[in-house]
């Protein structure tokens, strides 16, 4: 059986790594997901979603930093649209993550959050969620 449903992430900032985990975990919870696969799915070209450490928030400011730094914003990029750093670094976050779901809960291990990974903002995002059991 698989459920979907979807959320919204508004950014505010044109790179923005921003914790996402506790709106999924609360709609495993009101879906009544028990035991599966929730899949976290980013349908835009310049967004991308991960998971990593969720207790230090310097984490997710060193790895926007950092994605900033190695792919900065440049006028050798041919694409028009001047956003060309945004979609190279989606593709290198990668547009899907899964999570196993385990007794109703997200089953991270202790220190993992789900991020989404904004690199041409300021813009209001979809999200995607299947879960399947």
């Amino acid at each position: 059986m698989t459920s979907t449903t979807e959320i919204t992430v508004s950014t505010k900032r044109r790179s923005q790594f921003i914790s996402i985990t506790d709106r999924i975990a609360g709609l495993v919870g009101t879906n009544n997901w028990q035991d599966g696969i929730v899949t976290i799915f980013v349908p835009h070209t310049t967004a991308g979603v991960t998971i990593n450490e969720n207790a230090d928030p310097d984490v997710a400011r060193d790895m926007e930093w950092f994605s900033d730094e190695l792919v900065p914003q440049s006028s050798r990029f041919r694409h028009s649209e001047g956003n060309s750093d945004a979609h190279i670094k989606a593709s290198f976050y990668g547009s899907s993550v899964q999570v196993i779901v385990r007794n109703g809960r997200l089953w991270l291990g202790t220190w993992q959050g789900i991020y989404f990974c904004e690199f041409d903002g300021p813009r209001e995002r979809k999200v995607y969620l299947a879960f399947t059991s």
